[in-house]
């Protein structure tokens, strides 16, 4: 029986080529040879699929060119005809998960080849595109690998040969919204019941309809003296220096800035702009006070209906930026203006 001809995109760091420094690396294909996690892969196809070629691609250089590299690897991947393409698994890096989500949908969609991809539920790219193509769910880190492969490989394999593919609690993806009828061995009543009794006895259990989990935070009081108020700006706009000093990406910011404005009463385009890149920047960068809005706390500062305005501002990107981040990025931003007086913060998006 002839092999499942396989193709693996993957990013620069899996490739063994750098870490973050090396995000920028440029699309390459490998025909033939088999890099980094597809050794894994390999293994778990046994005799029925092999890797012909691997994609490989920095994860900041997709996501900043991904119209032409997207064309560029559908090329290739046209050219070798698989019968399967595998991308990733990314687990919980953002840009990789969105490469890996786009180049799965790119390639089932307009090449008619099926993909498979997998990520950690938290991952952007799992929300963009679990709809569109199978996503395996992956723990958050590289150290799930043997168990995202156990999971990939199987599914990946059943979509090549044109099988059925199962509820995702029997295949192991992340739900696609969609609902099946079909008849379960045991009537409603006895499973209530069953989960029911594993409940009271501690054991456990699954529910057949489970409730999304909503973050809640509880208001904080109102500011009873605005007069006398530190009022500080953060902004998930991508508001910064021009240049970008900090490097913050323009999809699925790893980090975020801090910058003194100490003395500035207006944020001019030529001192600053926008590094988002989901939203058209024109106006932004044309006065980036429409986002961040200096030039109109400075002016109640000088009324005096505020105290002062803090003379920091924190800015991050918030286009593909993954939850697991920004909280992270809120609890440090959040401590640091609480060890300052902030009394309160006015957070502005695009």
């Amino acid at each position: 029986m002839e092999k499942i001809k396989v193709i693996h995109y993957i990013n620069q760091f899996f490739a063994q080529i750098g870490g973050e420094e090396e995000a920028g690396h440029p699309v390459e294909f490998f025909p033939g040879e088999v890099k980094g996690p597809g050794m894994a892969f390999n293994q778990a196809f046994g005799d029925e699929a092999e890797i012909i070629g691997t994609v490989v691609c920095g994860d900041g250089f997709f996501n900043e060119n991904i119209d032409d590299t997207t064309e560029k690897i559908l090329a290739w991947v046209e050219e070798q005809k698989p019968d399967l393409f595998i991308a990733g698994p990314a687990f919980n890096a953002g840009r990789y998960g969105v490469a890996c989500g786009t180049m799965a949908a790119a390639v089932q969609e307009k090449l008619g080849i099926p993909a498979v991809t997998g990520m950690y539920v938290e991952n952007p790219g799992a929300d963009m595109f679990k709809d569109k193509v199978y996503i395996a769910s992956t723990k958050n880190s590289a150290a799930g690998m043997r168990d995202a492969v156990k999971v990939m490989a199987p599914l990946g394999l059943k979509l090549a040969r044109g099988e059925e593919i199962g509820a995702s609690c029997q295949d192991g993806y992340i739900p696609q919204g969609i609902r099946v009828n079909f008849f379960e061995e045991e009537r409603g009543s006895k499973r209530a019941v069953k989960m029911l009794l594993a409940k009271l006895a501690g054991k456990p259990y699954t529910t057949e309809y489970p409730m999304p989990a909503f973050d809640r935070v509880d208001p904080q009081p109102a500011v009873k003296d605005m007069a006398h108020a530190t009022i500080a700006l953060v902004t998930s706009g991508g508001i910064v220096p021009k240049g970008n000093p900090d490097a913050i990406e323009s999809s699925n910011a790893s980090h975020y800035g801090e910058y003194d404005i100490t003395g500035v009463n207006d944020l001019t385009s030529d001192e600053y702009e926008t590094a988002h890149g989901g939203y058209d920047p024109t106006y932004a960068n044309e006065d980036a006070d429409r986002v961040l809005p200096v030039d109109v706390l400075r002016d109640m500062e000088k009324e005096g209906k505020i105290g002062k305005l803090y003379d920091k501002f924190y800015t991050t990107v918030g286009n593909g930026t993954a939850v697991a981040s920004a909280k992270a990025f809120a609890e440090e931003i959040g401590a640091k203006l609480k060890a300052d007086g902030v009394d309160a913060v006015i957070l502005t998006s695009t």
